[in-house]
């Protein structure tokens, strides 16, 4: 058998041709284009692409939805379309009770009949009157006021003192007496009345 002139017959020959044939092998296979990573991952089958191109349209939905959320004209357009999402609900609010204001003792005190007469040569002035509590509730500590008129009914000086004394509820009580100050000599007449009292 002979091939291009060489002849197989020989054992020889057939160590000179194998060696040959492997070089040329080799030689013609590094000679030969490959294909590159880059052109591998650009070269992507159909269907990868697809389920790229659908992965970025999803992200682009997502950060158009979230940016048309975060803008305060959106979120007032969906507040109007629907009033319950988003907008705080009130709790629930009881009715305010309500509670008449206290009474004040003064409203059941009342100085019933009263006198006035002077002392300590003339220069002090002695009340005498008679309280009425119609009250509740005892009171204590009463103040009471005094206004000194001359004869003419010009005013001419107040006084004021308080009684530490307790008057029960339901009653009525007589202080005879009582020192409220001193006044002037052209005092001619007095009115009292109740300023604060303490409720017991």
């Amino acid at each position: 058998m002979r091939i291009a002139g060489w002849s197989f017959g020989k054992s020889e020959a057939r160590l000179v041709v194998l060696p040959a044939i492997a070089i040329a092998g080799c030689a013609i296979w590094l000679m030969l284009p490959q294909v590159s990573d880059a052109e591998s991952h650009s070269a992507a089958t159909p269907s990868e692409a697809t389920g790229i191109t659908q992965d970025i349209s999803r992200t682009d939905d997502t950060s158009a939805t979230q940016a048309t959320l975060s803008s305060p004209g959106a979120s007032a357009v969906s507040t109007d379309l629907n009033p319950a999402v988003g907008a705080a609900v009130p709790p629930d609010i009881a009715p305010a009770e309500t509670v008449a204001p206290a009474k004040s003792p003064l409203d059941g005190l009342k100085i019933v009949s009263q006198s006035w007469r002077r002392g300590g040569l003339g220069s002090k002035a002695l009340v005498t009157f008679t309280l009425r509590n119609t009250n509740d509730y005892a009171v204590r500590d009463f103040e009471i006021a005094c206004s000194f008129i001359r004869r003419d009914g010009s005013h001419l000086t107040d006084r004021r003192r308080v009684i530490s004394d307790t008057v029960n509820m339901k009653s009525r009580k007589r202080y005879a007496g009582v020192l409220v100050g001193f006044v002037n000599v052209n005092a001619n007449k007095a009115k009292c009345s109740l300023v604060t009292a303490s409720r017991i």
